[in-house]
């Protein structure tokens, strides 16, 4: 019989879960050693976040800056003396925007073809019932610690007609075995395997498998593998040095380099002192940071998208839980 005495088993589990220490809604009381690690470890968030942005920023800074103020210390955190003219002079040269072109190309492309060539390769690699794949893995892995070198390469480039050919951006790095064991690992620790034996029962082969049920779920690690694929052919520089002459074919990062050297070239062909050797030497300041400006901003640009996917696409296939 209840007296009224009786809690209600309702009133009983709230303050059960009022009790529990982890309960979200319990506020624990702070002693000044939890404060202090706080402040601690803010400040060194904030201080790493400075170290790491403040050299960017500065070159953004410099570049519309005036560069007599640049080089005595007097630029340091806000632009002054504004001025545009190493952008001007930049933009003028209009191999630039050839350049542009091109690298946007090269990029697109070459990402494209590096993810058609990666997902089904780290996904075969990454069924447990194919047999060879630890022998193909392993010669894949080879090719990471052993290569031919420039000289053989230079020479097979020639025989297959890749140089002076924009395809050399693209053929020769179609896989990289790196993405490639990420993207098998994330297959293998990420996608369900009873998810492949509901496929099969409902009739679907690897293929149908592969495209319409693996592929939807692993947009994380495509965006992760897509933008170091593209960012690498982004930077790329040496390929258009070395197997490139034609200068409508070269990447953008080769004309940015070309302009530098060559307003290098022309501030020490000026003379050995004077003012117009110090303002020669200003302008090439200038351009030079206005050509890392120029060759950096598109990534920028990107990065923070896709920056959400790394840490789910690249942990869940690195780590195993």
């Amino acid at each position: 019989m209840n007296n009224g005495t009786t809690k209600s088993p309702a009133v009983s589990a709230k303050r059960v879960a009022d009790a529990v220490p982890w309960n979200k809604h319990v506020h624990q009381r702070r002693n000044a050693s939890d404060w202090v690690a706080d402040i601690l470890i803010w400040a060194l968030i904030i201080l790493i976040v400075l170290v790491v942005l403040y050299p960017l920023w500065f070159v953004v800074i410099a570049s519309i800056s005036d560069q007599h103020l640049v080089s005595n210390g007097s630029v340091t955190v806000w632009p002054k003396g504004l001025t545009f003219a190493g952008y001007v002079r930049v933009f003028q040269d209009s191999r630039i925007w050839t350049g542009y072109r091109n690298t946007i190309i090269y990029s697109v492309l070459g990402t494209i073809l590096n993810l058609v060539v990666t997902l089904p390769a780290a996904f075969a690699l990454a069924r447990v019932e194919w047999k060879p794949r630890r022998v193909i893995l392993f010669l894949f892995t080879f090719t990471m610690y052993f290569a031919g070198g420039l000289v053989p390469n230079y020479l097979l480039y020639k025989q297959l007609g890749l140089l002076d050919n924009w395809l050399v951006f693209i053929l020769p790095g179609a896989v990289s075995v790196w993405n490639l064991i990420i993207a098998r690992s994330f297959f293998e620790t990420s996608i369900p395997e009873d998810l492949h034996d509901a496929a099969q029962i409902d009739g679907l082969n690897y293929f149908g498998y592969f495209m319409k049920i693996v592929i939807p779920l692993s947009s994380a690690i495509i965006a992760v593998i897509g933008l170091y694929y593209f960012v690498g052919h982004w930077n790329d520089y040496f390929t258009g040095l070395i197997y490139i002459r034609e200068s409508g074919l070269q990447p953008l990062q080769n004309v940015l380099r070309d302009i530098l050297l060559a307003n290098q070239t022309n501030q020490l062909g000026t003379g050995s002192g004077g003012q117009n050797a110090l303002q020669n030497q200003q302008i090439a300041d200038q351009i030079k940071y206005g050509v890392i400006m120029v060759s950096t901003l598109p990534l920028l640009v990107i990065y923070p998208f896709l920056q959400k996917y790394f840490d789910k696409g690249v942990m869940i296939g690195a780590v195993k839980g």
